[in-house]
C-alpha cells in the first residue's frame, strides 16, 4: 500500500527503508539523508515537547535555512504544531511583534542569530538555540507523530498587508501539499531532481522549493552565498536541474561580472520566477545565452499560495505575460462593478481555488476584506464560495493570457518583497525624529524600486539625516529601508488631518 500523505511531517517520514539512503539536502559539504534528517527532525521534536509545545502551539522558527532549520521546521509539524518562519533579516522590532502576535509559545534559533533576540520582550515563549544541543539523533522512534488532518492550520507566514504592521496569513496542511503537488507535477519534477535554495523559506516560494523536493524524494542544494561567481559554482558542483528567483536575482546573474551567462550547466533544465516582472530583456537574453533551459514565469500571492504560471514553450511568444491560472485554480480579473473584464480592460485579480489560505491569524476585518464571496457564482448547495481579491491589477489577452498592471492600495514590491508604505512610516515615526513621515516608490530601473520617505522633522535645528539614516539601518530590515529621504517643515494634510499622499508625491517628483 502506498504512503498516504496528510500533513507536512508526512512528506519527510515517507521515505522510509530503501528511500531512505538519498540525499535529502546538501549544505556546502554536509550531505544528509533522509534517514539521517529523520532522526535530527524527532530528536528535535523531543526537545521540544520536553519544553511543553503540544499541538496547535505556535512555534516560531528564526534561523538561516540550513539543515537544522528544515529539521526544526518538520519537528514542530511533527507534534502537530504550526510553524511561525522569520525571514533571518528581519530586525528586534519586527521579530517581537511577529513572535507576540502569533501567541508563539517557544521560539527555535542558532547561535549566530541569538544575539539579535537579547532585547526582546517575549510573553511566555522560550527560546532553544540548536546548537546548543549538539549533533544529537533520535532513532528509536519512541516518539510518534501527533495525527492531524489536512485542514488544520499548519504555518503562519507573516507579510505586509495593505495598512499598519505585519499580518499572520494562516495555510492549512491542504493549502502546503496543494501547492508542493501541482509545482511538481507543471514541472514533471523527480526524486533525480536537485533544486537549488536561494530564496528565504519565510517566502512562500522559497519554501516550496523544500516542500516539492521532500514530496518527489530529490534533493534540495542549500546555497548561502548570492553572488552570481558561488551560485554558478554550486549549479555545476551538485548538478543542479532547477533554480528559482526573483527579478533582482536574474538581472544580478546577467551582470557584466557574473559568469552565468558565458557558462554551461549542462544538468540545469529549468528555471524559474516570481516576485515581480521578469524583464523582457533578460528574458531575451537567456533564451540565447542558454536556449537549452525551459523559462517558466510564474506569479503568486502568499494569500493563495501559487496563482498563475507562463509555459516555458510560451516564453518567446509573450515575455511579459504571468500565464494562465495553474492546475485546479481559476483566476477571474474583475472590475469594480464585480463583472468580468473583457481583454485588455484592467481589473483586479480574483483566485479561486485549493490554494486559498485560512485567512489572517487574528484579524477578522483584514480577512473580510480579502477573503470575499464569490462574485458571481455560487455553489451547488447555495453556500457563498470564498475567493481571494488579490488587489493586484492585471488585464488578459484574447487568449486569456495574463500581464501585471500595477497594484491598488499603494503597496511597495522591493527586493522581492511586498510592504506597505504604513509599515515604513511606522517605523521611521518611532525614531523619535520626525513628527510625520509618507513613504511611497520610485522605479530606479527594471527591476528595483527606490523607497522614498517624505519626512517632517521634529525639531528643524537639531534635526541629523545621519541619525536618521542609521536609525533605519539599525530597526529596518533592508528590502523596508529608504534610499531616498526628502524633507519638509511640514506635511500636507487632507481635511481628515491625515497626510496628503498625493499631494506629498508630486511636490517630491516636481524637485527631481
Amino acid at each position: 500500500m502506498a504512503f498516504k500523505i496528510y500533513c507536512l511531517s508526512d512528506l519527510l517520514f515517507q521515505h522510509q527503508g530503501a528511500e531512505a539512503s538519498r540525499i535529502a539536502l546538501i549544505d556546502g559539504d554536509q550531505s544528509v539523508t533522509y534517514a539521517a534528517l529523520m532522526a535530527r527532525t524527532r530528536f528535535f521534536a523531543v526537545q521540544l515537547q520536553q519544553r511543553g509545545i503540544k499541538r496547535s502551539d505556535r512555534v516560531a522558527i528564526f534561523m538561516r535555512r540550513s539543515v537544522d532549520a528544515v529539521a526544526s521546521f518538520f519537528a514542530v509539524h511533527y507534534l502537530g504544531a504550526v510553524a511561525v518562519i522569520l525571514n533571518d533579516k528581519l530586525k528586534p522590532q519586527q521579530i517581537d511583534h511577529i513572535v507576540n502576535h502569533a501567541g508563539a509559545s517557544g521560539l527555535v534559533t542558532e547561535r549566530q542569530l541569538s544575539r539579535t533576540l537579547t532585547s526582546l520582550e517575549l510573553q511566555d515563549c522560550f527560546i532553544l538555540n540548536v546548537e546548543d544541543l549538539g549533533d544529537g539523533v533520535d532513532n528509536d522512534n519512541a516518539l510518534g507523530p501527533c495525527r492531524v488532518i489536512g485542514q488544520d492550520l499548519a504555518l503562519i507566514i507573516y507579510t505586509s498587508g495593505s495598512t499598519g504592521l505585519p499580518k499572520g496569513i494562516m495555510l492549512s496542511h491542504n493549502n502546503l501539499l496543494s501547492g508542493a503537488e501541482i509545482i511538481s507535477d507543471f514541472m514533471s519534477l523527480t526524486k533525480d531532481d536537485r533544486l537549488i535554495s536561494l530564496l528565504p523559506f519565510s517566502f512562500d516560494y522559497g519554501l516550496n522549493q523544500l516542500l516539492t523536493m521532500m514530496l518527489v524524494g530529490g534533493t534540495l542544494v542549500i546555497q548561502r552565498s548570492l553572488f552570481p561567481a558561488d551560485i554558478c559554482r554550486t549549479l555545476q558542483k551538485h548538478e543542479v536541474t532547477g533554480m528559482a528567483g526573483v527579478p533582482l536575482l536574474w538581472s544580478q546573474l546577467a551582470g557584466p561580472y557574473s559568469p552565468f551567462n558565458k557558462s554551461e550547466f549542462p544538468k540545469l533544465r529549468y528555471i524559474s520566477n516570481t516576485g515581480g516582472v521578469f524583464p523582457e530583456n533578460l528574458v531575451k537574453l537567456y533564451r540565447q545565452t542558454h536556449p537549452h533551459l525551459k523559462i517558466y514565469l510564474m506569479y503568486g500571492l502568499t494569500e493563495a499560495f501559487r496563482s498563475t504560471i507562463l509555459p516555458s514553450d510560451q516564453v518567446d511568444k509573450r515575455p511579459k505575460s504571468m500565464g494562465k491560472a495553474i492546475p485546479n485554480v481559476e483566476i477571474l480579473v474583475v472590475n469594480d462593478e464585480q463583472q468580468e473584464c473583457a481583454p485588455g480592460e484592467p481589473g483586479e485579480l480574483v483566485h479561486r481555488g485549493a490554494n486559498i489560505a485560512l485567512g489572517y491569524w487574528r484579524d477578522r476585518q483584514a480577512t473580510e476584506k480579502v477573503y470575499r464571496p464569490h462574485p458571481y457564482r455560487r455553489t451547488e448547495n447555495g453556500m457563498e464560495e470564498m475567493v481571494v481579491y488579490s488587489g493586484d491589477i492585471v488585464k488578459k489577452d484574447e487568449e486569456g493570457y495574463l500581464y501585471f498592471v500595477g497594484r491598488k492600495d499603494g503597496m511597495i514590491k522591493n527586493l522581492g518583497v511586498r510592504v506597505s508604505p504604513e509599515e515604513i512610516e511606522h517605523h521611521i515615526y518611532a525614531s523619535g525624529l520626525v513628527s510625520g513621515a509618507v513613504a511611497f516608490s520610485r522605479p530606479r530601473d527594471d527591476t528595483t524600486n527606490d523607497i522614498v520617505a517624505v519626512v517632517a522633522p521634529r525639531n528643524n535645528a537639531e534635526f541629523d539625516e545621519s541619525q536618521l539614516q542609521a536609525y533605519c539601518a539599525k530597526e529596518m530590515p533592508e528590502y523596508m529601508r529608504p534610499t531616498v529621504f526628502s524633507f519638509m517643515d511640514e506635511l500636507p494634510k487632507l481635511g481628515s488631518g491625515k497626510p496628503d499622499r498625493q499631494a506629498i508625491r508630486e511636490a517630491f517628483l516636481a524637485q527631481q
